[in-house]
């Protein structure tokens, strides 16, 4: 009697277990796809997430039912954004791969690389697209209603400097960990 009782809560924790699993697997794959991540790279991170060892391309096919080529392109992706890292393991000849675990550390990475692309693309194109206007702002032959356009999107351009500016010091501190010094890191079951 007391084996049945047993294997009966055993299941039900079991259970308990896999749907709140899943419930954070389904979270972490939409929040991703908000960012540019696709639902199954999401879901694959969220699945290694919940793993407390490293996993082999074959375990996650397996967990995920997805094909070894798809699987093996939505691991590079992971680690080409720096939140999934290739672990060795002694005895074994097969890639493993574990997951951060760490928000903090996700949330520098993910959004430092992806802030720092947006950033040099942006002043590399406000700097020819500015080179371009002003050859039209100086040109004392040229059209005045175009001389007048060309000025006014240069100073565009100019306001959105500040901003690209302000983003790409935003990136180093964010990169370097740095931002935790001004918005601090809390506990919440600690208070304050």
């Amino acid at each position: 009697m007391e084996g049945n009782w047993y294997n009966s809560n055993y299941e039900k924790d079991k259970e308990k277990i896999d749907q709140a699993e899943s419930i954070m697997v389904n979270t972490i794959s939409e929040t991703m796809d908000l960012y540019g991540v696709t639902p199954s790279v999401g879901r694959l991170y969220g699945m290694m997430y919940f793993k407390h060892q490293p996993i082999t391309l074959d375990e996650m096919k397996e967990a995920l039912g997805m094909s070894k080529p798809s699987m093996s392109t939505s691991v590079r992706k992971l680690q080409d954004i720096n939140i999934v890292q290739k672990v060795w393991q002694k005895g074994s000849r097969r890639d493993s791969f574990i997951a951060e675990k760490n928000f903090f550390n996700y949330f520098s990475q993910f959004f430092g690389m992806k802030w720092e692309r947006e950033v040099e693309m942006f002043l590399a194109s406000i700097r020819k697209a500015q080179e371009q206007l002003n050859e039209v702002i100086e040109n004392s032959e040229a059209d005045e209603t175009l001389r007048e356009r060309a000025k006014l999107d240069y100073q565009q351009l100019d306001d959105a400097l500040i901003y690209y500016h302000w983003l790409e010091k935003l990136t180093k501190l964010t990169k370097s960990g740095e931002i935790y010094k001004y918005i601090p890191v809390e506990d919440p079951d600690k208070g304050e």
